[in-house]
């Protein structure tokens, strides 16, 4: 029988890891730790929201931090060009 190694965020935990394997759990050490980038990421954007948008509440600004640190590449190209974050949604619509 072989053996496997997994990686996972210890920002997600082992048993949010378990339960959502196909996000959160990983077969090299580089995407684990891209994982926990974004999630220190969202974080931070969280803080950011909170402290920012009166009236937010956890789950939405829990939410919006986790959108906005996903698509973190999209974002960094929009403050080029804006136009780039509702291009796909339009895509989809028609």
């Amino acid at each position: 029988m072989a053996v496997k190694a997994l990686y996972f965020s210890e920002r997600d935990g082992q048993d949010m890891a378990l339960k959502n394997p196909e996000k959160m759990l990983f077969a090299n050490k580089a995407d684990a730790d891209a994982r926990d980038k974004m999630l220190e990421l969202s974080e931070e954007i969280l803080m950011f929201l909170k402290s920012k948008v009166d009236g937010l509440s956890e789950e939405h600004a829990e939410q919006c931090a986790l959108a906005i640190a996903e698509e973190r590449d999209l974002f960094l190209r929009a403050l080029k060009k804006p136009s780039l974050l509702n291009q796909e949604a339009e895509a989809e619509s028609e």
